[in-house]
């Protein structure tokens, strides 16, 4: 039988970023770089606890567990001819519209339609969290405020009698767990996905689950406002309704829908990663520009605006045919305000980019002077550290809130003053529901505690970690919290959500601000990502290729994890094959880098670690052989490891272009 082409909820969200992909989901002759593993997306996103939970603050709801269209619809229309009944995943339709609601609530003739998100939710701000100060949705809510809509749209559609208020149920930030092991009691079962096993007092049914930390918002203003008017990324209105019947009759035809190119595009998983696309597979990508922008194969080969680091006018040069990086002038880039006048400034960057790119120049720039009063500031030993963290909705335990930042690993190598390179420590937690931040501080300290050497860390985050467990041990009643304060204060500065100011005399420091001044290598193609820059850097570098090319790690230089390991192979084309692809992955059958891009969280400032996280959130929130953890958590002390690993390439290569210019 043929499944019928409804446009679901998931889909209408897809249209949400861009209609034209309605066109390609879902089809084997296009390359599709999205992850279609339902089990791995669950554990990353964390929605199935949550939505779990919220079901036990509603006794007596029952499931639509049928997937069929048909059946789940009919068993619906069932349960809602009862006066008064709880739905979970009630079906909806409407014209070609097709929704599977979390919660519905029915009460006579009132209806209330909860949709589930793992989303953190402050109620105490002053103005309404969901809106701008001119009106406007934010940014982060979009999906979600346009997801209930549809939702509610179809179901007054479905039930125009019924009197209908919508609600998102989100994690409440300001909500402690008054209980233990709530994080433990949802367990998914990775072979049936609408099965998740409960254990502790939720399988007897008789759950402990303390006082609620998800709160119930309604949203009937906002999804009113978007009823009225539909608007998309680009700011043009429609009719909501006449959107729907667009969308829907466009992918019910299986019709491709044409509409503006612009920065959405830089992301889009329809696409190959060569050019032109291989027979086996096409590129909805290529196709859009060639139909829109007129590209032919040797445009897609151009340097393209859509990389230049931080240009905020890319939209606008799109919209104004300027496809290209030639096609940007100095006066395009602004005025260069920056009260920094060290290294190379965001204009002068982004300047350097757009030359080294049109020239087609691939020698990388390095700023010995400035890096060489920076090198002059650092202290031997010096020590790299890198952490693996995550932050669940659900608190580990009582007295902690939701999405509280979890440090579950580290890795640590040093360089001593006569060349000799170390991975000398790593500490990691797999083990399930074990709250791991002040174990994991403690080995941190340990390992650091030992001289006054200079620590270096690539981005903000592991500053912002360290800021974290000061807070939580503040409230803690660990014995020796004041001490992992006042040693973690000396390696750190203070956040600017923090009222309490710091600058520690260690303080750490950043390689990517290193970077960002003194060094652009044309290979990252505006990246800074330290994924990106370390195959940037061994292809630039005569010095590290030539090293790195024998099996000397594992061997002359120590490591914890690898033996005999020989970092530097090329390709076809005769390009350094990225380390990061060589290690083991870490669930099978899927790249790290795929699952790393699947959790990337701008808001929560997360873009390489999604691998870690989500095979964090596989031992904690999954049922695993003992083989299965132990092949895990191996692939995670090599991840971390080439993480630090990276920083001290980059160290080297940075250090041995600084002297080779120092002696001539």
């Amino acid at each position: 039988m043929t499944m019928p082409r409804y446009l679901t909820k998931s889909r209408f969200k897809l249209a949400l970023e861009c209609p034209t992909k309605l066109y390609y989901t879902k089809k084997e002759d296009y390359n599709d770089l999205k992850i279609e593993d339902s089990f791995l997306e669950a554990l990353a996103e964390g929605g199935f606890q949550v939505g779990e939970l919220a079901k036990l603050y509603f006794p007596g709801g029952i499931l639509v567990s049928e997937l069929e269209y048909d059946i789940a619809l009919e068993k619906t229309q069932e349960l809602m001819l009862r006066e008064n009944v709880i739905i979970f995943e009630a079906a909806f339709t409407f014209k070609n519209l097709f929704i599977r609601a979390d919660i519905v609530i029915k009460q006579g003739n009132n209806i209330q339609l909860i949709e589930v998100k793992s989303k953190s939710f402050d109620p105490n701000k002053p103005i309404d969290s969901f809106l701008t100060n001119d009106g406007s949705i934010r940014k982060k809510w979009r999906p979600y405020l346009y997801d209930i809509a549809f939702q509610k749209y179809v179901l007054c559609n479905s039930y125009p009698h019924f009197s209908t208020r919508s609600y998102l149920m989100l994690v409440d930030k300001n909500k402690p767990a008054t209980v233990d092991g709530l994080n433990q009691m949802f367990f998914i079962d990775r072979k049936d996905l609408r099965k998740v096993i409960l254990i502790g007092g939720a399988a007897n049914g008789n759950p402990t689950i303390g006082s609620e930390i998800l709160i119930k918002e309604n949203v009937d203003h906002i999804v009113d406002v978007i009823h009225t008017k539909y608007q998309d990324l680009e700011g043009t209105s429609y009719s909501f309704q006449e959107r729907l019947d667009f969308l829907s009759e466009k992918y019910q035809k299986d019709e491709k829908i044409l509409e503006n190119l612009g920065v959405k595009c830089k992301n889009c998983e329809f696409k190959t990663s060569v050019n032109p696309p291989t027979k086996n597979k096409k590129s909805g990508y290529h196709e859009c520009w060639s139909l829109l922008a007129n590209f032919r194969d040797i445009d897609f080969n151009k340097p393209h605006i859509l990389n230049i680091w931080n240009f905020s006018k890319r939209d606008q040069f799109i919209r104004d045919g300027k496809f290209f990086k030639s096609d940007v002038t100095k006066a395009d880039l602004g005025t260069n305000n920056s009260k920094d006048k060290t290294g190379l400034s965001r204009i002068d960057r982004q300047e350097l980019q757009i030359d080294k790119a049109v020239n087609n120049d691939k020698t990388a720039y390095l700023d010995y002077t400035g890096l060489n009063i920076e090198l002059k500031r650092w202290k031997y030993p010096l020590h790299f550290i890198d952490f693996e963290t995550t932050c669940v909705a659900i608190p580990f335990n009582k007295g902690m809130y939701p999405y509280d930042q979890i440090a579950f690993q580290f890795s640590h190598h040093i360089i001593y003053e006569n060349g000799i390179i170390e991975h000398c420590n790593q500490w990691i937690n797999a083990t399930p529901g074990h709250f791991p931040n002040f174990d994991f501080i403690r080995s941190l300290k340990t390992s650091l505690q030992k001289d006054t050497g200079t620590i270096f860390r690539y981005s903000p985050h592991e500053n912002t970690i360290l800021n974290v467990i000061v807070r939580q041990l503040q409230v803690s009643d660990e014995s020796d919290k004041k001490e992992l304060i006042d040693w973690i204060k000396t390696i750190t500065k203070s956040t600017s959500s923090n009222a309490d100011k710091w600058c520690g005399e260690r303080n750490m420091v950043d390689l990517m601000e290193v970077v960002l001044k003194y060094y652009y290598n044309p290979y990252t193609r505006g990246s800074n990502s330290l994924k990106d820059v370390l195959p940037a850097v061994l292809n630039s570098s005569p010095y590290l290729k030539d090293k790195y090319s024998k099996p000397v790690y594992g061997n002359e230089i120590k490591s914890l994890n690898f033996d005999q390991q020989i970092w530097i192979t090329l390709d076809e084309s005769g390009m350094v094959i990225n380390p990061y692809e060589k290690l083991p992955l870490i669930h099978e059958g899927i790249s790290n880098e795929s699952l790393d891009e699947l959790v990337t969280d701008e808001e929560l400032g997360i873009f390489d670690g999604g691998a870690a996280m989500t095979a964090y959130a596989k031992m904690q929130f999954s049922v695993m052989t003992s083989a299965e953890r132990d092949r895990t958590v191996n692939a995670l002390l090599k991840y971390c490891e080439l993480d630090t690993f990276a920083m001290v390439l980059l160290w080297e290569e940075l250090n041995n272009n600084c002297k080779t210019v120092s002696a001539r």
